[in-house]
């Protein structure tokens, strides 16, 4: 949010070791998956290039590989190799917009969705981020991520694997 501190800058948040964890939830509030992620974010001039490793509570898991530039004046674009196109972003004061398409796995097949992501910087270090996803412009879920840079909260959290 505009002026709300601490600032969120993407870049330097993410450098080096992240943690989350989450869950999905589907348009009728139903938990369908809890999941965590461990990120290593590493910076080369403008660009952040951020590797996640997803763990789900079914056993299996997932990487994304995203290559984010940073644009000046708090944009950003990315992509990564299940993303159609291209992510658009943009930072405001503790706020992080981030707007993209993506090649979902589901029953067998691909869907491609619209995530509307919100992140939102606490002043404890830890991230809240909130993820409206949809096709067509109807609303599937929500997914609700948690970051820390604290390696030990993924201890606490609820055991997946």
């Amino acid at each position: 949010m505009k002026n709300q501190r601490p600032e969120l800058v993407i870049e330097e948040y993410f450098l080096g070791k992240t943690w989350a964890w989450g869950l999905f939830e589907d348009r009728f509030g139903t938990i369908r998956q809890c999941f965590k992620v461990e990120m290593n974010g590493l910076v080369e001039g403008n660009q952040l290039t951020l590797d996640e490793q997803f763990f789900y509570e079914d056993g299996t898991g997932s990487k994304r590989l995203w290559k984010i530039n940073a644009l000046g004046n708090g944009f950003y674009e990315g992509t990564a190799g299940d993303v159609a196109g291209t992510a658009k972003g943009q930072s405001s004061g503790n706020a992080f917009e981030w707007t993209y398409m993506l090649d979902l796995p589901v029953s067998g097949r691909t869907w491609r969705v619209k995530l509307d992501d919100r992140l939102y910087l606490q002043e404890d270090d830890k991230i809240i981020n909130i993820a409206r996803v949809s096709k067509w412009g109807f609303h599937l879920g929500r997914l609700t991520f948690f970051f820390s840079k604290e390696m030990g909260v993924l201890n606490s959290a609820r055991p997946l694997i």
